[in-house]
């Protein structure tokens, strides 16, 4: 476009005067800018560390990086994420400040992503969305390792427009055009799985698009763990899910083939009867010998055959699961299945059955497995740091990955107590908003306490909070010596959240809603040092009062040193007494026996003679030497 504006200004200025020849070379500059392409990166200063973070790279003409900026915008992930998709960096905002330069289009964005795990069925998108949520999937031109100096792997695509970029991991799409003349395709992710077209299925070329979501054999365990009723499930094939653009009906019916896991207890069986055919015949005159009756009864018990049953059900149209119970379904060797169908289904499954299921149950199970391939089952981690009690983390994981996220967090110097919540189940992008109650609150930044937080699950990402909490109020749980709290999670789903690109902060009101889960949360007290005005000392007005003070709380520090327990000195005081000392001076052995012995001599007469009674028990309870240093030391004024 550029070099034809250039030719252009240049044949004009051949035939104008000399004010076109100059405007014509300020224009080849302008043009000579455009054309001169540089690579720009976008950082991003992380609060409290020294290093950047990398936002994006972007190579476009220099004129144009002077007004392109770039923002990571993480709080509004719920929003650019489906259902088979996975989030596996940053979402970043790519936006032109100056509203009045045009951007010369195309240019290349590169943004770093970490992927875990990709598998055959997947493959990584970079998903671009609009202000007005419409979003396009482009496929990188590049995935390297290395962007300038950073050891990352970057995902780089030509763009055409501005938006909200983010990288996913996608179920894989497949697309192939059937003929008129008919087709046989097996599937590059998987080339078990394959679709016979014969020739005339359709009266002009059809385009079909398929995404394959495989089912782990863990999955189906857990879902006949939890329900009995799916017992006779064996196993499943993948989820097919198949895009008919053109819509044209079957002419012929279309032979599918899939991997269907045959019964491990089959296959079992199976190798055990030719593990004892193979001893059979090496030693079978001894067995007809020795064990005629036994060898008779094992070999018809492993020669046994299971019959397995299979169903296919499937979407028709966007309805509801359907059972089609009309179509057979053959069972090949090697654990494949094959069937014939004569309509076109958005979406199905085969299922291994033991014994024969009703179809309610079946539907039941569809809804089920389905249910279970979009979700993850998670947990809610809420540590402390070992060090600073009130500083604590709020991790968000996968519950498969728990024991090593435990692991970590025990690195980083993060402890329980609590420990992890029950495991529950999130689909990527929905939402855990948590608040504080009771008389603990909690603070992002040390300073805004009393506010509700949120968590967006990412099956391969790390959603995580570092918070500081606080006591409400410092005289509150005066009976315990620890403030109480609890930590109350709940569930937002992606539907409840409001499309808007700005995400405010969550609400603190959920009286609508129940809570997924909680987490009692405990901060020790701190010892307070009181100091008292001069008019709220303790004045004694008399020097014995002041001496014997003194003598007591000598006293209380011998005991102490000893370890000599409350219920040792033998006074005659209330148990009341006794739990209210405990309960003033929990930690702290001196104080108790000093408050021990105040509440006593509070208790006496002021006729009667305390350093005569108090060396009485002091001998009853085995501190003669005690109780001789206190006449001493009473007599001797040795306090002053």
């Amino acid at each position: 476009m550029y070099r034809n504006d250039l030719i252009t200004v240049t044949s004009s200025a051949q035939t104008g005067d000399l004010n076109a020849v100059i405007s014509s070379v300020n224009d080849s500059e302008d043009v000579q800018k455009y054309r001169h392409w540089s690579n720009k990166e976008f950082v991003m200063e992380q609060s409290g560390r020294s290093e950047h973070k990398v936002v994006c790279f972007i190579k476009a003409p220099a004129t144009a990086l002077e007004n392109l900026t770039c923002t990571i915008v993480n709080d509004t992930s719920s929003l650019v994420v489906d259902d088979f998709e996975e989030l596996i960096s940053n979402v970043v905002s790519v936006e032109c400040s100056d509203y009045d330069k045009t951007i010369p289009f195309p240019i290349n964005i590169a943004i770093p992503f970490t992927s875990r795990f990709r598998g055959n069925y997947r493959e990584i998108k970079v998903k671009v969305t609009d202000m007005n949520f419409q979003s396009n999937y482009l496929t990188p031109i590049s995935l390297e390792g290395y962007h300038g100096n950073h050891k990352e792997t970057f995902a780089e695509v030509k763009v055409y427009q501005l938006g909200v970029f983010s990288v996913l991991s996608c179920l894989k799409k497949e697309t192939f055009t059937v003929p008129t003349a008919g087709l046989s395709q097996n599937l590059s992710m998987d080339s078990r799985i394959s679709f016979y077209y014969p020739s005339e299925t359709f009266t002009s070329p059809a385009t079909m698009m398929l995404k394959i979501h495989p089912i782990e054999p863990s999955l189906i365990s857990t879902l006949k763990a939890r329900h009995d009723m799916y017992l006779s499930v064996v196993s499943t094939s993948a989820l097919v899910y198949v895009h008919h653009p053109s819509a044209q009906p079957f002419n012929n019916s279309v032979t599918i083939t899939l991997p269907c896991p045959p019964n491990p207890e089959k296959k079992r069986q199976e190798e055990e009867t030719e593990q004892v055919r193979a001893i059979t015949a090496t030693v079978k005159k001894v067995a007809a010998a020795y064990h005629p009756r036994a060898m008779t009864a094992s070999l018809r018990k492993n020669g046994e055959s299971f019959s397995d049953t299979f169903k296919l059900l499937g979407h028709r149209n966007k309805d509801e699961w359907m059972v089609f119970d009309d179509i057979v379904i053959q069972n090949a060797q090697n654990g494949l299945v094959s069937f014939d169908l004569n309509e076109h289904l958005e979406s199905f499954v085969v299922i291994r059955l033991s014994f024969l299921l009703e179809n309610t149950y079946l539907l039941l199970f569809a809804q089920a497995l389905e249910e279970a391939v979009c979700s993850t089952m998670s947990n809610v981690i809420l540590y402390r740091k070992r060090e600073n009690p009130y500083k604590i983390i709020v991790l968000l994981t996968a519950s498969k990955e728990l024991t090593w996220e435990i692991q970590n967090l025990h690195e980083e110097g993060y402890f329980g107590p609590p420990e992890p919540t029950q495991q529950f189940p999130l689909r990527e992008g929905e939402q855990i908003h948590f608040q504080f109650r009771g008389n603990i609150f909690a603070s992002e930044n040390g300073k805004d306490f009393g506010r509700a937080y949120r968590l967006i699950f990412h099956s391969q990402r790390k959603p995580r909070l570092e918070l500081h909490i606080k006591e409400l109020d410092e005289f509150g749980n005066h009976s315990s010596p620890h403030y109480k709290g609890t930590a109350v999670f709940y569930k937002i789903t992606r539907g409840m959240i409001t499309k808007e690109w700005k995400q405010p902060l969550p609400h603190s009101n959920y009286q609508h809603q129940s809570p997924l889960c909680k987490l009692p949360l405990t901060l020790p007290k701190r010892e307070k040092s009181i100091n008292r005005p001069q008019s709220t000392k303790r004045i004694f007005c008399d020097s014995s009062e002041a001496l014997w003070d003194n003598l007591l709380y000598w006293l209380a520090e011998e005991l102490a040193e000893d370890n000599t327990s409350l219920n040792a000195l033998r006074l005659p005081v209330r148990r009341s007494v006794l739990q209210l000392v405990r309960l003033k001076c929990p930690d702290n052995l001196i104080h108790q026996n000093y408050e021990l012995l105040c509440c006593w001599q509070k208790s006496l007469p002021r006729s009667a003679d305390k350093q005569q009674l108090l060396s009485r028990y002091l001998q009853k309870s085995g501190r003669r030497d005690l109780s001789e240093e206190l006449r001493f030391k009473w007599e001797n004024k040795v306090f002053t």
